[in-house]
């Protein structure tokens, strides 16, 4: 069976972090396993309190699953400090960890930082490069590059900056640009590939970004290339968004075994 890490915080209500990912791992049929970095407080309203988990337990936790289960893929979210950034860098180059997605999630939708600006820095020059693929939104990518993001073509330009600065391959997501057609712009320094949805209607959005970088960690781990496997997770979110099950007061989860990743319910 093939197996995949996630190395990011914990979200109680299972709409993003470590709970997202280890549900969209198995909704593809990965048997996932996890790093815990950091605890949350939070739900679907917001993240009120953030605790980061000391270094040393994270790369305890890391070595414990990966020289026991292995991990075909790893998704790598949120990490909170430079000294979780420096730990999670030398895990991947330790473990020779491979087809590593980096999400880097540095604010929370309501705008509570999720990265202590010091990190920044280090993040870029010294995980980003170690990546397979990374995965920031529009904002992620304007702070990551000092550059405007909000249409497509400034897209590209984010993408192709972030490219130069080190990065292996990109996908600037435009879920949260305007418009009825949401675009992402895929870019590994040779060609651009815009991935295009219908933008979905409604406020159950909440986990979006984990989800899709844990669906292309999980096709990675499942041999799939990697524009089959960034297009799949974009179905898949597109799905997951659709059939959200509106649950919570605030921006809900996704539902993360949506009706195309079901298995049949046996007579």
């Amino acid at each position: 069976m093939r197996t995949a890490l996630t190395i990011a915080g914990s979200d109680p209500g299972g709409g993003a972090g470590v709970q997202a990912d280890l549900k969209t791992f198995a909704a593809h049929g990965v048997y996932g396993v996890s790093s815990i970095t950091a605890l949350t407080v939070q739900n679907s309203r917001g993240v009120s309190i953030v605790s980061a988990v000391d270094p040393a337990l994270v790369a305890a936790q890391i070595e414990a699953v990966v020289s026991d289960f292995g991990a075909h893929a790893t998704k790598i979210g949120m990490l909170a400090n430079a000294e979780l950034v420096q730990i999670v860098a030398e895990a991947i180059t330790g473990h020779r960890l491979s087809n590593v997605v980096l999400d880097p999630v540095l604010r929370a939708t309501s705008g509570r930082p999720l990265l202590d600006d010091s990190a920044l820095p280090l993040l870029i020059e010294g995980l980003m490069p170690l990546a397979t693929v990374m995965t920031p939104n529009a904002t992620e990518a304007s702070r990551l590059t000092g550059l405007p993001v909000t249409s497509l073509e400034e897209q590209r330009t984010a993408a192709a900056a972030l490219i130069a600065r080190g990065a292996r391959a990109v996908v600037v997501k435009g879920g949260h640009l305007e418009g009825p057609v949401a675009i992402d712009v895929f870019h590994d320094g040779r060609e651009f590939i815009e991935l295009r949805a219908d933008r979905r209607a409604g406020a159950h959005t909440h986990g979006t970004g984990c989800t899709f970088s844990a669906a292309i960690a999980a096709r990675l781990a499942q041999n799939a290339d990697l524009i089959t496997a960034v297009r799949d997770a974009k179905a898949y979110v597109t799905d997951a968004i659709a059939e959200a099950p509106g649950i919570g007061h605030g921006r809900g989860p996704l539902q993360h075994f949506p009706r195309s990743k079901r298995l049949p319910i046996l007579e």
